[in-house]
């Protein structure tokens, strides 16, 4: 299974800090973002990733280069600018192939062990989701999870960690460079009981703001995170 890691959002609620740096490449514990997910990725036996990027995306190539450094083979996907989620894996589909791939949000850092969905096999499924407790800063959640699939209403609602397992079909008909959000989509799957899911109880933090980046730091140099 090869992997993709999004890393072309502007973080505009992380200015001025991603004014000259892209998000994916804001230090945390001493490593870029970036570089824990790549490092996690090569242990859990993946082998070729593709990276999406936007906003100064030039410097994300120059600082990961191919991947080699990190057992990984690494190819980018470059948005003239961000083409949000849906769309920016549209364009990479090339790049990914016709079988599931997991797909891992740059700003976000956890514990989870991402060969647990390396074999997955979606089948009649067009994504599978890993799903999260609420944190502070998204009380409301985003989805519910019920017998292993994924709904849009229901109780309780849990919030979407930005890991997940695609079918390269559900994003069929993009048309190219389109700007196109993720959520609709798997609304969409939804409806039609395609989605599974799993609720991870582990670490996980979401990168959005600079204070959030700055207490990960902070956990990470104490060895908490």
């Amino acid at each position: 299974m090869k992997a993709m890691i999004l890393a072309a959002g502007r973080g505009v609620r992380m200015r001025p800090l991603t004014d000259t740096t892209p998000k994916a490449l804001l230090v945390a514990g001493g490593k870029a973002l970036i570089v824990w997910q790549l490092e996690k990725l090569a242990r859990a036996g993946f082998a070729d990733v593709v990276i999406n990027h936007a906003h100064l995306g030039h410097l994300i190539e120059a600082a990961i280069g191919d991947g080699s450094r990190f057992g990984l083979s690494i190819r980018y996907s470059a948005e003239s600018e961000a083409l949000e989620t849906a769309g920016g894996i549209a364009l990479a589909l090339p790049l990914l192939g016709a079988e599931p791939f997991l797909a891992i949000n740059a700003d976000i850092y956890t514990d989870y062990d991402f060969s647990a969905l390396a074999g997955l096999r979606l089948e009649d499924r067009l994504a599978h989701l890993v799903l999260m407790d609420n944190p502070p800063q998204h009380p409301r959640g985003d989805f519910a999870l019920a017998a292993g699939r994924v709904h849009e209403g229901g109780k309780p609602l849990l919030t979407f960690s930005g890991i997940g397992v695609y079918a390269p079909r559900l994003f069929g008909g993009i048309p190219p460079r389109a700007k196109v959000p993720l959520a609709p989509l798997l609304r969409k799957a939804m409806t039609a009981e395609r989605v599974s899911g799993e609720h991870y109880r582990g670490r996980w933090h979401d990168i959005g703001t600079a204070e959030r980046l700055e207490a990960l730091d902070t956990d990470l140099r104490r060895g908490v995170a």
